[in-house]
């Protein structure tokens, strides 16, 4: 990469460059961008050898006498590499004239007058990236894109080639098993991972070699064959797709033998239904495939198609796709060439029986060759839109059914394979209701599957092959022997139809649609209870939108929605009267109603929010009812309560008298995420956490109550490191009285502290400090956002200064005033005191900035206070962008003192839980996680009967957090716990 470094450094801005004063190009300094196109990017464009050999060349033959890197823990080369190499480790590029990537950067990340080279998928005027093109050109920036740097042939010097076709197939096979699998159909590719998964080019092609030999040995269903692979093009995109391919069993065709090949398949499958087959067909084709002359007596001419495509028609369609089971899209393609396949070309194949299933368009041109590429896809969602309608779910044309839960080895060891077989040849069906399939090959994987049949009989047979299977890949402790297949057999079912509420069995209605109630159900409809006679749990998902209620459903097996307004007491009665326990994730004001309806009807009701004095009042009621109000559970009210109690009455059983109790938590965006001046970002309406910061609070240390004004709140805030998590920069914040917990936990007396904070990142304090007393927290009506003459931002901004000219303040204050209005903000700041810190005010300036509270745009109508335009414009500019994960952070000090003399201990636990990319789309957050799981698992612990405890309780007793914290555990969220003598 570094042959293009010298005549970028070379490159001559003329006049443009004479008429910016603040012009870098060419002055010799290089920055490295940290990657922020996507989680998975880890490429480098200079690797810390290329650096050293830039730098040790020297400024007079190189032209680069530094090199500034950003920070990345995910980059391939480690921070300390380039260090090694005599780099400079900085997230301030500000001093480079040529900033380099891989993949084209966030928008704030141009800085003007710069030349940058990275790929900008922008010179075919590719919609998505307009606005990074705009930002380029309002910058004043020069652009060099990998992808028009060309040699004197004309060629291209940097492209991704090969790699990218190899990477390209391995990610579609992968693919390719679960589509089959949907269809009906077990193949070898079921056990194949992504490409990223596997360390080297080397080990991929390996695991494609062993899915080949499955193949050559068992073969595929022939109902599924021919597996007919079209290349478009020739270059290295294609001969990299054809590499992996030819990793597998196969035979290579012309164009002008599918035909054939498919009439001769026909008739095979007319005779012999069971048949395996033991290869794929490959066929390359080129432009002399795809158009045809519109003059028929004229024939196929490549330079002439080059020179006057509108001469030629697409037959693409007609000739190679109607045969073809996969298209791989490998060529180069321009609007003013036909169309591959258009959309209504596409949908004809489809109503005719094409056997296409899937297209591996590693081009990835939206809206180009295949027209209906609409949207680009992603290592975390590598696959979108089903080319064809599904088969009919194969289960409901049986009588019998029953859900069968696999787990183990079943991928890497084609067990999966195994049991499919069985059931297939005893005359069943199954459809695959869930999969998880392990990263690594010590991982295990799971499987859900409904498998049908006529009859019992049929079906006892399975489930006994089935269970053969498993015991003869289980485990044998005195052998060693790890278990390979383990095995569940749910109840079976008569297949038959009605309304999902009225099903057998026991169930879960859940109140709400937020985010939190998506992983509650998804967890309460995959529980799996360990009595195989107890029926699996049915969830309702309840909303005053059914559409909403649908969203939450949507995917999850046994989960209905429906329609409520929780104001209809008799529409909320009804429900609950058919159900076991309630689940209320609405906002609190709603859970005294909806538990009264509880109590009449004697319902459990599980809630994740605090107990206010309406849940308080509703107690005795409850007890003589017999029903259980189980509140705060969730992650703060909820996992915090479990932990806090288990660390107190592990001590006491010790003998220990606590000494000291401090608990910090906090929802956070991942570092990845937290990429703005605040390092904060809102999955809500920030108005709720902006009112936070002005609540007092109180609690005790070293035996003394500390009050602190809700005024200055901010200003109490203090730095925390946690030694287990050393790349943390925290800062910690009072919550609330800190004093009621002493008396819940039933430590006052014994604990000289006792602290609960609120996490966030270390800066992040002083910023809101400065905003709150410059005024943007003010509630109250301003007189300039009264008029109908909207105010602009910057104008708003600068009364809230109280500055008419505030130009005037530079001066007096002796600030250098390089930077213009930046310098007299920052003036103006501190001659006001709003922070006593220069640093402060920058960094304040710069949320200013980030948040465009400067702009010249005029402010919303609706908003009529401060309050209303900072909340406004953090909604805008802080909210989580696509695939951005939050991150919550818990942790937990107890000291423990004892009266015989042993030494104090410090008891600490820690929970570090990142939001999850469901099914390879939509971000699950981690709050979401915390508060909806937890919320499920008191559900389930209510509706087995094992809390005893009635009335209005929080998960403070033994009966519940034992059990739900191991709950807790299995489903993934685990506590990291340690002890400091």
């Amino acid at each position: 990469m570094f042959v293009i470094v010298a005549p970028l450094l070379d490159f001559d801005m003329g006049s443009a460059a004479t008429e910016s004063n603040d012009t870098l190009l060419g002055n010799g300094v290089v920055g490295i961008l940290a990657e922020t196109c996507n989680m998975w990017e880890r490429r480098a464009p200079l690797t810390p050898s290329h650096c050293a050999r830039l730098l040790l060349g020297g400024g007079n033959r190189t032209r680069v006498n530094r090199i500034i890197v950003q920070p990345s823990t995910k980059r391939i080369h480690h921070d300390a590499q380039y260090e090694d190499a005599g780099c400079e480790i900085s997230e301030d590029l500000s001093e480079c004239g040529l900033i380099i990537g891989i993949k084209q950067p966030k928008l704030e990340m141009i800085l003007p007058d710069r030349a940058y080279a990275f790929f900008s998928h922008t010179h075919k005027a590719q919609k998505e990236n307009m606005p990074l093109l705009d930002k380029i050109l309002e910058e004043r920036v020069s652009l060099f894109d990998y992808e028009l740097i060309v040699g004197d042939d004309g060629k291209r010097l940097l492209a991704f080639g090969k790699f990218a076709g190899r990477a390209g197939l391995v990610d579609f096979l992968h693919g390719l098993g679960q589509r089959y699998l949907s269809l009906g159909y077990s193949t070898p590719f079921l056990s194949l991972g992504q490409s990223h998964m596997y360390p080297s080019l080397a080990a991929a092609k390996a695991a494609v070699i062993a899915v080949g030999e499955e193949i050559a040995t068992f073969g595929l269903p022939s109902g599924i064959c021919p597996i007919v692979f079209v290349f478009t093009g020739v270059g290295n995109v294609s001969q990299g797709a054809q590499e992996i391919f030819k990793l597998l069993p196969h035979t290579f065709i012309d164009a002008e033998k599918l035909p054939e090949v498919s009439a001769a398949w026909n008739l095979s499958k007319q005779s012999q239904s069971t048949k395996r087959v033991f290869q794929l067909y490959g066929c390359v084709v080129t432009s002399r495939d795809m158009v045809s002359h519109k003059d028929p007596t004229r024939h196929f001419d490549k330079a002439d198609y080059y020179a006057h495509p509108e001469h030629y028609a697409p037959v693409f369609h007609e000739r190679i796709a109607p045969y073809a089971s996969v298209i791989v899209n490998c060529m180069y393609w321009e609007r003013r060439f036909p169309r591959l396949l258009s959309i209504s070309q596409l949908q004809q194949l489809m109503k005719s029986g094409c056997p296409l299933v899937g297209i591996c368009d590693i081009t990835c041109d939206i809206g180009g060759s295949i027209e209906f590429v609409d949207k680009s896809t992603s290592i975390e969602k590598p696959f979108f839109r089903d080319l064809a309608p599904a088969k009919a779910n194969p289960s409901p044309d049986k009588k019998y059914s029953t859900l069968v839960s696999l787990s183990g080895h079943l991928f890497d060891k084609f067990l999966i394979n195994e049991a499919l077989d069985i059931i297939e040849a005893a005359g069943g069906s199954f459809q695959l209701v869930r999969c998880e399939v392990g990263q690594s090959i010590d991982d295990t994987s799971y499987s859900e599957l409904e498998v049908g049949a006529d009859d019992t009989s049929t079906l006892d047979k399975i489930i006994d092959s089935l269970t053969s299977l498993a015991n003869a890949h289980g485990g044998d402790d005195d052998a060693r022997k790890e278990t390979e297949l383990a095995l569940k057999i749910g109840k079976v079912n008569e297949c038959g139809t009605g309304d999902t509420v009225d099903k057998d069995g026991p169930k879960i209605l859940i109140l709400g649609a937020g985010r939190v109630c998506r992983p509650a159900a998804q967890f309460l409809a995959s529980y799996r209870p360990d009595d195989n006679n107890t029926d699996q749990i049915h969830v309702i998902v309840a909303s005053l939108y059914q559409k909403d209620a649908e969203e939450i459903v949507e995917g999850i097996k046994n989960a209905t929605a429906t329609q409520l307004d929780v104001a209809d007491i008799g529409g909320l009665s009804d429900l609950v009267s058919q159900v076991e326990v309630v689940v209320s994730l609405l906002p609190a004001s709603f859970h005294a109603a909806i538990a009264r309806v509880c109590i009449e009807l004697k319902k459990h009701m599980v809630t994740a929010s605090y107990v206010d004095e309406s849940m308080s009042n509703l107690s005795q009621a409850a007890k003589g009812a017999g029903v259980t109000i189980l509140c705060e559970m969730g992650l703060d009210p909820g996992i915090d309560h479990m932990i806090s109690v288990k660390m107190i009455d592990e001590a006491h059983a010790r003998n220990g008298k606590v000494k000291s109790f401090t608990s910090f938590c906090g929802g956070l965006p991942s570092p990845a995420a937290a990429n703005n001046p605040l390092a904060y970002k809102f999955s809500w309406n920030p108005a709720g956490a902006v009112r936070a910061g002005k609540n007092p609070a109180v609690y005790k240390f070293l035996g003394e109550a500390i009050h602190v004004d809700g005024s200055s709140l901010y200003e109490s805030a203090k730095g925390l490191r946690l030694p287990e998590l050393p790349a943390f920069a925290l800062e910690h914040l009072p919550n609330r009285n800190s004093l009621i917990y002493g008396d819940l936990y039933g430590i006052t007396k014994e604990a000289s502290t006792i602290y609960r904070a609120t996490l966030r990142y270390e800066g992040f304090s002083e910023i809101m400090a400065t905003l709150s007393k410059i005024g943007f927290f003010d509630a109250a009506n301003h007189p300039l956002l009264q008029d109908a003459n909207r105010p602009t931002y910057k104008g708003f901004l600068d009364e809230l200064l109280n500055a008419d000219n505030i130009s005037t303040i530079t001066t007096n204050l002796n600030i250098e005033a390089s930077g213009g209005y930046d310098d007299e903000l920052i003036a103006r700041i501190l001659s006001l005191g709003h922070c006593k810190e220069k640093d402060i005010a920058v960094k304040t300036v710069k949320t200013i900035k980030f948040l465009g509270l400067h702009e010249e745009i005029q402010i919303p109508k609706d908003c009529s206070s401060a309050f209303d335009v900072i909340c406004q414009r953090m909604e805008q500019r802080m909210a989580y962008g696509h695939n951005e994960q939050d991150m919550v952070l818990l942790h937990h000090e107890v000291e423990v003192e004892y009266p015989d003399g042993r030494p104090t201990e410090k008891h600490q636990a820690t929970l570090l839980e990142f939001g999850k990319v469901e099914n390879g789309g939509s971000t699950t957050t981690a709050m979401a996680l915390t508060v909806g799981v937890p919320a499920a698992i008191g559900a389930l612990l209510l509706l087995e009967n094992k809390v005893n405890t009635k009335g209005v309780i929080r998960p403070l007793e033994p009966e519940i957090y034992i059990p739900a914290l191991e709950m807790l555990e299995s489903s993934g969220i685990k506590l990291a716990e340690g002890v400091e003598i």
